[in-house]
């Protein structure tokens, strides 16, 4: 199972779609949009050798909780998602948010496989209908609504699969001042690529937003 269908087998479809105004399909499918972004761009700031401690702290700060047996929308705290979305994404948070919200499926065409692959969960079936959706001033609405409700779900699951590699360490991986640690490997494995590299970012974005993350990455390592 990947990533991004591991956080959302834990968040109620039913429940987001209702914050979002929209329906399940649309919801599931800006999901899939919103959280290779998300997790892309927290590896842009890890493996920033000026960030990476800052953001593995900001990790392990958050509780791993809120993921554990499925998620209640109503104790996601927004207002620390729209702080995390301004902190991984900086300037270039309105280009993220206009060029989620006017694409189709990432690394597909309609119909065909996700980020999550067109297995169970999978949003394909849906994915024609969702991406008209999603094209335009609404789509970019829409993701700009859902980012800081994902965020500290983001945040949240990292700290749990962190917390589940510290088992053999004796200590959180990236708690170390000045480093990203096992926060840059961890999401390093989860993009498909090694930290550091850009590999990954094609993996689980491809197309423009990978461009777009892959030049913060790029600027991280100068």
């Amino acid at each position: 199972m990947s990533p991004v269908d591991e956080i959302l087998a834990q968040v109620p479809l039913g429940d987001l779609a209702a914050r979002l105004g929209v329906d399940e399909a649309t919801a599931e499918h800006a999901a899939r949009q919103a959280l290779p972004a998300l997790l892309g761009g927290i590896q842009a700031n890890a493996e920033d050798p000026a960030r990476a401690a800052s953001f593995a702290q900001a990790v392990q700060q958050h509780d791993s909780g809120l993921i554990d047996g499925g998620v209640d929308l109503g104790q996601v705290d927004t207002t620390d998602g729209d702080r995390i979305v301004g902190h991984v994404f900086g300037e270039q948070r309105p280009l993220v948010v206009n060029q989620l919200g006017g694409i189709g499926p990432l690394g597909a065409g309609p119909g065909g496989p996700g980020p999550g692959g067109a297995g169970p969960g999978g949003a394909a079936p849906d994915a024609p209908a969702a991406q008209g959706a999603l094209g335009g001033q609404d789509g970019s609405g829409l993701i700009a609504k859902l980012l800081p409700l994902l965020a500290p779900i983001v945040m949240s699951y990292l700290a749990k699969k962190l917390a589940g590699g510290s088992a053999n360490t004796g200590g959180l991986p990236g708690a170390g001042a000045g480093s990203g640690g096992g926060l840059g490997d961890l999401l390093g494995g989860i993009l498909g690529g090694g930290a550091g590299g850009q590999s990954g970012q094609g993996g689980i974005l491809g197309g423009g937003l990978g461009d777009l993350l892959g030049g913060l990455l790029g600027g991280g390592r100068k």
